[in-house]
């Protein structure tokens, strides 16, 4: 029981540290050759913690080997665009200046019913309002609407909004965030006196943030 407990820890540590040197975008959009390393990896991590019986070397030198198959894989993809194109595709127009090509579709394998399922997942509710819908080598949908259905921007108005910077945490769960102190040039008794405004102690707050406008978010933490 003790070893398999301890079997479990081990290959989600490096697992967990795999996927952490694949990269974050292996997280959100996965291209085809990143989806099968993904796959393998869950699958390889599996049989040492099933069966006490296999080394567990025989489940973690796999997964070292395909983290190393996928960083080749990553370089030739970065360096060369006919590799790119074999292991990513390319993207392929779907509505091309309003009309829906019927070609691409079916290349595709796509039915329209699944086209109308992506356009509404970005919130286009309407077909008829998209100029282009590019189907992306991740399988994610870019919409780019007709310019009457866009929505209206500051520039369309000639007003220029002021800058607004990055947000801050300043406290996080009554942690001082004292590197983001630093980098806005403030130490700890501002950040008390300002937090004081709320009539409570930094070390009291759930979550302290300032935004490029100097704006102050405060909330204090549950009694509870």
């Amino acid at each position: 029981m003790l070893s398999t407990f301890i079997r479990v820890i081990l290959i989600y540590i490096i697992v967990l540290i795999v996927m952490r040197i694949m990269g974050k975008r292996e997280i959100g959009q996965l291209q085809p050759f990143e989806l099968v390393v993904a796959i393998m990896i869950a699958d390889l991590g599996t049989i040492p913690m099933a069966n006490l019986g296999i080394p567990i070397t025989d489940g973690i030198i796999p997964i070292l080997g395909l983290l190393l198959m996928h960083i080749l894989i990553s370089i030739l993809n970065m360096k060369s665009i006919k590799i790119r194109e074999i292991l990513c595709g390319k993207p392929r127009i779907l509505i091309y200046r309003g009309k829906i090509d019927e070609k691409a579709l079916k290349k595709e394998r796509f039915t329209l019913n699944e086209l109308q399922e992506r356009l509404r997942s970005v919130n286009i509710i309407n077909i008829g309002d998209v100029e282009y819908a590019i189907l992306e080598t991740s399988g994610q949908i870019t919409v780019i609407q007709k310019p009457d259905k866009r929505n209206v921007t500051p520039k369309d108005l000639n007003i220029m909004p002021e800058y607004e910077g990055l947000p801050y945490d300043l406290v996080v769960d009554g942690k001082v965030m004292e590197q983001n102190l630093k980098i806005l040039g403030k130490d700890y008794n501002w950040l008390k006196k300002e937090v004081g405004k709320f009539k409570m102690k930094p070390e009291e707050a759930l979550i302290v943030t300032i935004d490029g406008a100097n704006q102050i978010f405060c909330q204090k933490k549950s009694e509870n």
